[in-house]
């Protein structure tokens, strides 16, 4: 089918809307979440109170990213043994993905000290700013063995097609964070200690959803027996999954180095410089969130067609997620265009970090059309489980494009870095077309 009748084909797209919307309207509220935290922060009397949630929060998200195979490695599995009506190998990837989620979660509250220290070691932020993040992440880490549940359940759900059931995970937990933001440091007047405490209930909260999603789903299915699962565990059984996870985690790995350097890097040009970047990041979350859940279909999609080898599915899929992330990217790069400086001015009323957002507000209007390919290819080699792909375009984009990039132009401070963020969303965009175009194929893996 040509791309033109696939665009306005009814079926297709009602297939698309009903994976993709669900995930689309749950992942508004996680940046949504980021820009209430900003926003909340942002209205303190001064800038290194945002600028220490920044640092905080991106130490626990480049924590909660890497080990963010849990999700991924799990919907391209789970995708595949529902398109290839395998229940058992189902639950099994259930019972792996949740014990390696809680063994993770219980090892990250373990080496705490020295993942704080390391992290804050490569930032040559104001001392206030150090302080302020810290103190944010030593409450926010004991949420991290549920955050890590939460990517295990939800990708199981998503790889047996069940957006809905991952949306009101999403929306719940998001809701309630909010929410607990608003309480904790307007109405108590806890300041970062309470952002990060709405958090840590949101966590649980989302938990607590997702397991009874979960449960209910193998209750209506039937066939699941505890025990005997636990019996058929070994490391051998847990060969694929950790093979998939080694690759994503690698993967993973080096896109938390490229944002992780952008905000320490960031830091050390001044508070209102980190404050500022803070407010775009969110904003590019925002274009993220909104684009993976187109992703969210092509993972389901690809991956039931490797579950099936139909290569027609795949291709149709890919071509069709394709063509709507396109126009999506290009809604986006409008929205910011004309609305941009509105958005800075929700987000912060200090105007010296409104003055800072607004030198570097054109790059985030081209990010949408640089990057929206990146997220759907993302999703395509979830859905494929061919991590080693994603891990050796990341490797490429990452230290063959973004830090040479960062390192040609650091003459020009801040922009260099808005510069090597787009080159690389560029590159990661450009090699995984690249490899789709020549090489996937729906072949037993």
């Amino acid at each position: 089918m040509s791309p033109l009748r696939l665009l306005f084909n009814k079926q297709k797209n009602r297939q698309l809307l009903a994976l993709a919307l669900p995930m689309i309207l749950s992942n508004i509220t996680v940046p949504l979440l980021g820009l209430v935290d900003t926003a909340v922060v942002g209205h303190l009397s001064n800038a290194y109170y945002l600028g220490g949630v920044a640092v905080g929060s991106t130490i626990i998200t480049l924590i909660l990213w890497i080990l963010g195979f849990l999700r991924m490695s799990t919907t391209g599995l789970v995708a595949q043994a529902f398109g290839g009506n395998n229940l058992q190998a189902q639950y099994r990837l259930l019972l792996q993905s949740a014990t390696l989620a809680m063994g993770l979660g219980c090892l990250a509250i373990v080496l705490q000290s020295p993942i704080i220290n390391l992290a804050l070691s490569f930032s040559d932020a104001s001392s206030e700013v150090q302080f302020y993040s810290q103190a944010y992440f030593e409450i926010r880490i004991w949420s991290t063995p549920f955050a890590l549940l939460n990517l295990a359940l939800l990708g199981w759900l998503l790889g047996r097609q069940q957006p809905k059931a991952a949306m009101w995970q999403l929306i719940i937990a998001n809701c309630a964070n909010i929410s607990l933001d608003l309480l904790f440091v307007i109405g108590f007047d806890w300041g970062v200690q309470g952002a990060a405490l709405a958090s840590v209930f949101a966590d649980i909260a989302g938990f607590s959803v997702a397991a009874t999603m979960v449960f209910k789903q193998i209750t209506q299915q039937g066939n699941f027996n505890l025990s005997q699962l636990v019996h058929q565990l070994s490391w051998q059984s847990y060969k694929q999954l950790l093979g998939l996870n080694r690759d994503i985690f690698i993967r993973s790995l080096c896109l938390q180095a490229a944002f992780a350097f952008m905000t320490f890097k960031g830091a050390s040009l001044g508070d209102n410089t980190v404050a500022a970047n803070a407010v775009l990041l969110n904003l590019l979350l925002l274009i993220s969130y909104a684009l993976d859940g187109i992703a969210y279909y092509a993972e389901a999609e690809v991956g039931r067609a490797f579950g099936e080898r139909n290569q027609t599915r795949l291709t149709e899929a890919v071509t069709l997620a394709t063509l709507w992330s396109g126009i999506s990217a290009i809604l986006f790069m409008l929205f910011f265009a004309l609305w941009g400086r509105d958005i800075v001015q929700l987000l912060t009323s200090l105007d010296a970090v409104q003055s800072e957002a607004y030198q570097y507000l054109h790059w985030i209007i081209w990010l949408p059309i640089l990057s929206f390919a990146s997220y759907l290819f993302d999703g395509v080699y979830i859905g494929a489980a061919q991590g080693a792909a994603m891990r050796n375009t990341m490797i490429i984009s990452t230290f063959g494009v973004f830090f040479p990039t960062w390192f040609t132009l650091q003459s020009y401070g801040n922009h260099a870095l808005w510069a090597a963020m787009s080159m690389f969303m560029l590159a990661r965009s450009a090699t995984l077309a690249i490899h789709y175009r020549y090489r996937l194929k729906c072949r037993p893996l």
